[in-house]
């Protein structure tokens, strides 16, 4: 019961990791590699919202996803559309503005074990057995509630249908009238606002600093290899392979082994399968 309690956790806390990061690429082909850094910039700026400016946690919660989102949408629109389809260069220039972003704030003197945002409900509870803190079945319970709303904002709203028709087909879409630069910053947007909800949740489990940016970095991006680079589908389906991989790798083997999991996954997923579970990408066979 351990392990399927906390495999669920885990694995939801990789699909929220992830989400944001299929969004972007899965419509405007944005391989964003700045997502861990706006994970734990948002982090920051909800705290510094809570315990700098004094405000309340929700609106600092509130401040946090806008600025966050704004910070996604601006970072498109000022480098990433100059080398929009120069895949080399797009992975190069999101990944130095990450190291711009995490490197600035321990500059700043964001470092140590000592910013920590509070949890949204104290106490714990036992669920067959196990126990299990409230805040962590927030986590569950608000990641079911978003791959819901994600669903229903892209089947069923002007925006969202626009981002779909963007994934499956962008010539046919722009042939249609849809912006694809425009429908990219609102993607990066969503993006990195995604990116800031998980922090939200997450952080307060644990404390905020820079190293967890490339961490997260590299989950989002073992689970979207995984599931199928572009795939939301996929992408949590992967977060729930590699999820329980991990737990198992954790009672059986030890902590330490956790990260290898997802380093393993991409590994194994790029020699047997490129295109991931539910990925679009021509396999071997298919380009020789």
């Amino acid at each position: 019961m351990e392990i399927l309690v906390y495999g669920t956790i885990n694995s939801v806390t990789l699909a929220l990791y992830a989400l944001g990061f299929a969004l972007v690429y899965g419509t405007s082909r944005l391989p964003n590699f700045a997502h861990g850094a706006l994970y734990v910039l948002s982090g920051f700026i909800a705290w510094s919202g809570l315990n700098t400016l004094g405000l309340n946690y929700l609106v600092s919660i509130i401040l946090a996803l806008f600025i966050t989102g704004v910070i996604g949408a601006l970072i498109y629109q000022f480098f990433l559309i100059r080398i929009r389809g120069m895949e080399i260069s797009e992975i190069i220039a999101s990944y130095a503005i990450a190291l711009a972003i995490l490197e600035g704030l321990r500059w700043g003197g964001f470092k140590g074990m000592t910013y920590t945002l509070p949890s949204f409900i104290e106490g714990s509870t036992t669920i067959a057995g196990v126990l299990v803190d409230y805040h962590r079945l927030v986590v569950v319970g608000a990641g079911a509630v978003l791959v819901a709303f994600l669903w229903l904002f892209t089947h069923y709203t002007r925006i969202g249908l626009a981002l779909r028709g963007m994934a499956q087909d962008e010539r046919a879409a722009l042939m249609l009238g849809v912006d694809s630069d425009m429908m990219a910053v609102v993607a990066m947007g969503l993006g990195s606002m995604l990116a800031a909800f998980a922090a939200i949740l997450l952080l307060p489990l644990g404390n905020i600093v820079v190293e967890s940016g490339y961490n997260v970095l590299i989950m989002a991006i073992a689970v979207c290899i995984v599931g199928g680079i572009g795939s939301w589908g996929g992408a949590v389906l992967a977060a729930f392979l590699i999820g329980f991989a991990q737990i198992l790798t954790v009672v059986y083997l030890g902590s330490h082994f956790q990260m290898m999991v997802a380093l393993l996954a991409i590994i194994l997923t790029l020699i047997l399968k490129p295109s991931g579970l539910f990925g679009q990408q021509k396999e071997l066979e298919e380009r020789v």
